[in-house]
């Protein structure tokens, strides 16, 4: 098969479409023919040789795809199904081998093509505000949570700020630009801040029940101002940097949590429990409409180093996926 490859290590962008060997099963493992793949930030970063596969996992590019199954394995599944991929690596090729368990089905009002953009930002997103921190129950008293997005134009926060909407939160979110301000208040923002003109924590100052953080060390201060009482901040990225200060003596009385949490590292047993979480309480939200894929940018499989170019110019809003083959 044909997969994209780093040709030179002192260069990310050299990402050349080589053959490779078809991967073989493995027990409990399908054969899917990939018909496109997401692009994430996670991708540039292991492009530049700091963020390499888990060990065992393949070392092609790619945490998520859509595409249709060749070989069912040992599964029981049926051949020329289609379904979601969520990988821990892999997504830029023609074929890629996925647990049973991370399997995700297509909706019927969705192309392949944007499955493929949803799958990782639905997983991230759900396990985070919905298993960990719970977005979607609402207080005591009956009033709505208050999530703060950082990164709201991106594609997490374009699909976190829609989720959080849809389980009837309250939403605000950062982002550097009024164009991309405008385009998360028609994700359904109530507040969307300019970071580079405002200061996000004395504008939210103890407004944010839950914080879903992309930044890292920079934001871990002023999220920890912008926080409510028993808040909890959710770090999934570290785009600023990974080190940063953090008052405890101003958490700690006020019952407030700090979590920092990835995706990609976990045990198959534990993205499978996601997984199945996602399809419960995601997919139905995705199925009506509540919640649309937001792709923006779409190239060629070859194209993946233009791809990642778009993507690190920060002019991109929503998602950027690679188109692999015709459904």
């Amino acid at each position: 098969m044909k997969a994209i490859q780093l040709t030179d290590q002192d260069n990310p962008r050299s990402l050349e479409l080589q053959d490779v060997p078809t991967p073989e099963l493995q027990d409990g493992e399908v054969l899917v023919k990939v018909i496109a793949t997401g692009v994430n930030r996670a991708d540039l970063v292991q492009a530049e040789g700091k963020y390499p596969a888990p060990k065992g996992e393949s070392e092609i590019i790619g945490l998520e795809c859509a595409g249709i199954i060749e070989d069912p394995g040992t599964t029981g599944r049926a051949k020329g199904e289609e379904v979601g991929c969520l990988l821990a690596g892999g997504g830029y090729a023609e074929c890629v081998a996925v647990p049973e368990g991370q399997l995700m089905p297509k909706p019927a009002n969705l192309t392949l093509t944007e499955l493929a953009g949803v799958v990782e930002v639905a997983c991230t997103v759900w396990s985070n505000l919905g298993m960990l921190a719970g977005a979607h129950e609402p207080h005591a008293n009956g009033s709505p949570k208050k999530v703060l997005i950082h990164g709201g134009s991106g594609g997490i926060g374009s699909f976190a700020i829609q989720l959080c909407k849809a389980l009837g939160c309250e939403v605000a979110t950062t982002a550097g630009s009024a164009e991309k301000l405008e385009y998360c208040k028609e994700l359904g923002a109530d507040i969307a801040i300019n970071y580079k003109e405002q200061d996000f924590a004395d504008e939210l100052k103890g407004w944010a029940d839950v914080i879903l953080d992309v930044v890292g060390g920079p934001y871990l201060e002023p999220n920890v101002k912008a926080l409510a009482l028993d808040g909890q901040i959710i770090v999934i990225a570290l785009q600023g940097g990974a080190k940063g200060e953090i008052s405890l003596g101003r958490m700690m009385p006020r019952r407030q949590s700090l979590h920092a949490t990835t995706l990609r590292a976990r045990p198959r047993p534990m993205k499978a429990e996601i997984v199945a979480s996602t399809i419960e309480h995601v997919w139905p939200l995705l199925e009506s409409g509540e919640v649309k894929p937001t792709i923006t940018a779409t190239f060629p499989l070859a194209d993946a180093a233009k791809a990642h170019d778009q993507m690190d110019s920060g002019s991109n809003t929503g998602k950027i996926v690679l188109e692999v083959a015709d459904a």
